[in-house]
């Protein structure tokens, strides 16, 4: 009873014999059952041994239960839990609470993405909410956006986009390119200031920055701010520096609140500004001519030589003046003299024939002496062509490429003192300027004179100046015209100039050397621009 206990013989294997040609014996029933049995029990030990070989060679899975009874564990790990039922026929655990089964029933892909974005959405506001609370600075009202995967799709670019990239680009080069040549042509003609350079072309900032960005400050207030900063805050305006004591806003508020603020020079007294008229207003009234009507003109002849006859008759009747002799023609002899002129006919004839020289020598001599004179001609025509220019005087500066040309020259110079216009005409190069001074129906007629009547393409130009460089067609072209206060030169005269910096000094001589300045940045232009 005390000994081991003895194991079971293995069951024998048992080889099927093939079959002899010759016809074996039919076996009985019970023997063909008996051999099915122990092939059956034979089969199920073999893969029995195979899964406890398999399953011995994984740690993490737990043993089966005849092993757990060999080696006299008797606990519970790797068991089922056991299935309880209540007395509705649901499921219950072991303290009798209800067990809801979670069923897995089959969904789409887009539907478990879209709830894994749900769960990655709350947990990140989540977190960003427990973040916010540490921040020294958090506004509530502010709204974050979760960082998000953008989608991935098609990006399609507008027509144009990559030509304007393009343009803006090619922009972008001629202008640091003219910017250069701006510089270099500064430094001859001693313009350096960079107001004066604004005006010759657009001024780009330095530092390159992108389309998108906002810079700090724009490039245009950096001429007069000193700092370069726009965000310091002062402690008071500057318009308030002017009625404040201590420069600050404290004190006004105190005075405020008392009800007694006072404030430096500011008084219960009203300043009247004196009204001074304006420069350009006429000292008189104008008054408008008034025109009559052909009618009304011959009327008022009627009217003013009846009353000359009625003074003329007046004056006879009272003997100041004989009375006239009988008008006599060769038409009307015979019927006015009648007696005479048949006694003595030839005597009569020659009267006639006085009479008329007489009254053709009156008339001769009343015209002659309504005739204008020389002097009183040339003053008419003068007072025709001169203007008024004390309330202002009309400027025009004009730029010729070449103006060698004796004729044109002629033309222009000639033009301009028959108009009685005053300026002064510089020669350098393809920079021939023309400055004009006179009243509006002369610069009428003078830029008709230049722009339209004159020529100027019958000759050719140097594009850069010299005489070895490209030809272009001559033309002139109007740089600028406005007004001025007073006249700043006397009658037209050429002045040759031998390089910028003379020409620019004949102008600043006369306090207008942005006239040289205007026509030589638009050569410059003209030339980045070719």
């Amino acid at each position: 009873i005390g000994g081991p206990v003895q194991q079971p013989p293995p069951p024998k294997k048992v080889t099927p014999q093939l079959a002899t040609p010759s016809v074996p014996p039919m076996p009985s029933m019970p023997a063909q059952r008996m051999s099915a049995d122990l092939d059956h029990k034979t089969r199920i030990a073999q893969l029995t041994a195979q899964i406890q070989a398999r399953l011995a060679n994984r740690p993490n899975i737990a043993p089966s239960a005849a092993d757990q009874d060999e080696s006299g564990d008797n606990s519970k790990v790797g068991k089922p839990t056991p299935l309880i039922l209540n007395s509705e026929g649901r499921t219950v655990d072991l303290s009798g609470k209800e067990v809801h089964l979670i069923t897995r029933m089959p969904t789409l892909k887009a539907n478990i993405r879209a709830q894994k974005k749900e769960q990655f959405v709350k947990l990140n506001q989540d977190k960003q909410t427990d973040d916010s609370g540490e921040q020294q600075f958090f506004d509530t009202r502010v709204s974050l956006k979760a960082a998000m995967r953008p989608k991935k799709g098609f990006k399609f670019y507008e027509k144009g986009t990559f030509e304007n990239m393009a343009q803006k680009l090619r922009t972008k080069a001629q202008l640091d390119k003219l910017q250069k040549e701006i510089a270099s042509a500064a430094k001859k003609t001693g313009i350096s200031s960079a107001a004066r350079l604004a005006l010759l072309s657009s001024i780009v900032p330095k530092k390159q920055m992108r389309e998108d960005e906002i810079p700090d400050i724009e490039w245009w207030d950096s001429f007069v701010l000193k700092d370069n900063r726009e965000d310091e805050i002062p402690d008071i305006e500057w318009w308030d520096s002017f009625v404040l004591k201590d420069n600050s806003y404290q004190s006004c508020i105190e005075n405020e609140s008392h009800g007694n603020e006072k404030y430096d020079g500011i008084t219960h007294l009203v300043e009247h500004p004196i009204q001074m008229k304006p420069p350009a207003e006429p000292t008189k009234p104008v008054l408008l001519p008034v025109f009559l009507t052909q009618r009304e003109r011959k009327k008022l002849r009627r009217q003013n030589r009846r009353e000359a006859w009625k003074d003329k008759q007046e004056k006879i009747r009272i003997g100041l003046e004989p009375p006239p002799e009988p008008k006599v023609k060769m038409s009307n002899m015979m019927r006015v003299l009648g007696q005479q002129a048949v006694q003595d006919p030839t005597k009569v004839e020659a009267h006639v024939k006085d009479q008329i020289l007489r009254r053709q020598k009156a008339h001769e001599e009343a015209n002659a002496s309504r005739k204008l004179t020389v002097e009183q001609k040339k003053q008419k025509k003068t007072k025709k062509i001169k203007e008024d220019t004390s309330l202002g005087v009309c400027v025009a500066v004009y730029r010729v490429l070449n103006l060698m040309n004796q004729a044109k020259k002629f033309k222009v110079e000639a033009n301009i003192k028959q108009l009685l216009m005053t300026g002064v005409i510089v020669l350098y190069r393809n920079i021939n300027v023309v400055v004009v001074e006179g009243g509006p129906k002369q610069q009428k007629k003078f830029k008709h004179l230049m722009l339209d009547r004159i020529k100027w393409g019958e000759e050719q130009a140097s594009k850069d100046g010299t005489e070895s460089g490209e030809k272009i067609e001559n033309k002139c072209l109007l740089v600028w015209e406005g007004t001025a206060k007073n006249r700043v030169f006397g009658d037209v005269k050429f002045k040759l100039s031998p390089n910028e910096s003379f020409a620019r000094e004949l102008f600043k001589n006369h306090s207008v050397e942005h006239y040289w300045d205007l026509a030589y940045s638009m050569s410059i232009l003209d030339a980045a621009d070719a």
